[in-house]
């Protein structure tokens, strides 16, 4: 979930509750992670990252002193990969099946073969209201009769409903296994959304600096992942979703980890539980940079920032953190499962949306530049090995202009002129054709 500028101070119960386009969304205890972390029981987010600054740090992110993984190198010309290209978008779920169907229609045509929608648990809950199983049954539906798949982020909203306990992760873990239960058609779950960030996840940091949050989504992530896995061992479980961006340093307003650093704390935890099965199966990523006017083509070698140009920092980061133990490191698939950049609003459009005046939206870039931003996307991805997909945040605008317009239609759901070349993009991706690697850039047409 993106949350950023005014919008900030505005958030609640019923800010989460309403986002993309004005459609409607449907105290700490010990961390004990075993093998019975299924004491779940019962039937049973998205933000652009912290934009706090590095200044300071130049850890270079690997996580160790030597290569564990082994990229392509430069030189030997060969194609990218095939990629799922996915939308991000909660305004398909709708009460009104005809109008989920109408929406998700839009978000194929414009190139996307798959979506992905929240669902929210609240504290106590082990299982999904009526209303959430209405509205995702929808989804499920109006994406079948698309070709598409469902993909569903489990997430208990701002940091005042962070699971702090076992109890709570529990509960969190039997909602997660409650939804795969219910909709057998989905077979893909990320489980929380940018612990990194203290807007999504509290406490950051314990005594003496200590990493509380990796320690505890290690433990959520866990139960989580045994729950689901016993309603069916083919649902993919992912893991990390994690901000670009951290600070990585306590006592702040905004206490964040950078994702090399939570990557790293991520493994030692895993480490020390002991742990003889995995947590994941996949691990994901929201690779936004830090403004929508840089190309997605820049790295971040002297900080412990991590978009898409810096997979070798993360393939790095993965197996140090994994390798030797029974969860996969050097070859875990990677899902980039946010990334947007932002166009501005022209004056024919304008009066689809709210909060004209917010300044949020100053780095928004011309509709052109998107495209060649999103396609420069998918072609780094399509030439990184372990990625298996790139989701865009989302298909439409957000009304608000203190929020993400970063949809290839505006509010009023027409659409812009990034499209075409968006959509030709999205079907080269999906066909492996999109373009020619050399090591893991893409070589740029002359």
């Amino acid at each position: 979930m993106r949350w950023k500028g005014p919008a900030l101070a505005l958030l609640g119960a019923a800010a989460v509750a309403a986002i993309a386009i004005g459609f409607t969304l449907s105290g700490g205890g010990s961390t004990t992670i075993t093998n019975a972390s299924t004491t779940a029981t019962g039937a049973g987010t998205t933000s652009a990252g912290d934009a706090t600054s590095n200044t300071g740090t130049t850890n270079t992110g690997t996580g160790t002193g030597t290569n564990l993984i082994t990229l392509p190198e430069p030189g030997q010309i060969r194609l990218g990969h095939r990629l799922l290209v996915a939308t991000v978008d909660d305004a398909v779920k709708q009460s009104d099946p005809a109008l989920a169907a109408g929406l998700m229609k839009v978000s194929h045509d414009a190139g996307f073969g798959a979506v992905m929608v929240s669902s929210m648990w609240k504290p106590g809950a082990q299982a999904p209201s009526a209303q959430d199983r209405t509205t995702l049954a929808n989804v499920v539906k109006a994406a079948d009769a698309e070709g598409m798949e469902v993909f569903v982020f489990v997430w208990h909203g701002l940091s005042g409903a962070t699971p702090r306990t076992a109890h709570a992760r529990s509960q969190f873990a039997a909602y997660t296994a409650a939804l795969a239960r219910a909709f057998p058609q989905i077979r893909d779950f990320v489980v929380g959304n940018e612990p990194n960030l203290n807007t999504f996840w509290m406490p950051q940091f314990g005594p003496g600096g200590r990493d509380m949050a990796a320690s505890a989504y290690l433990d959520l992530l866990a139960r989580t992942y045994d729950a689901v896995k016993a309603v069916s061992p083919h649902i993919q479980v992912i893991g990390g979703a994690l901000a670009p961006r951290g600070s990585d340093r306590p006592g702040t307003k905004r206490d964040t980890h950078s994702p090399t650093r939570f990557i790293q704390d991520l493994g030692a935890a895993y480490r020390a539980s002991h742990r003889s099965k995995p947590i994941m199966d996949a691990f994901s990523i929201h690779p936004y940079m830090r403004t929508s006017k840089l190309p997605p083509t820049d790295t971040h070698a002297k900080s412990t920032t991590i978009t898409i140009g810096d997979y070798p920092k993360l393939a790095t980061l993965l197996a140090g953190a994994f390798t030797g133990t029974p969860q996969r490191g050097v070859d875990l698939p990677v899902y980039y499962t946010e990334f947007g950049v932002q166009t501005r609003v022209p004056a024919g459009h304008r009066q689809a949306y709210t909060d004209l005046q917010s300044p949020s939206a100053a780095d928004a870039v011309d509709p052109q530049t998107q495209a060649r931003y999103y396609r420069e996307a998918l072609e780094l991805a399509a030439c990184q090995p372990t990625v298996k997909g790139l989701f865009v945040f989302h298909t439409f605008d957000e009304s608000d202009l203190a929020g993400w317009q970063s949809g290839l239609y505006y509010a009023d759901q027409k659409p812009k002129a990034s499209l075409p070349a968006f959509r030709k993009a999205a079907t080269d991706a999906r066909a492996a054709s999109l373009t020619q690697c050399s090591g893991v850039i893409f070589v740029k047409k002359k």
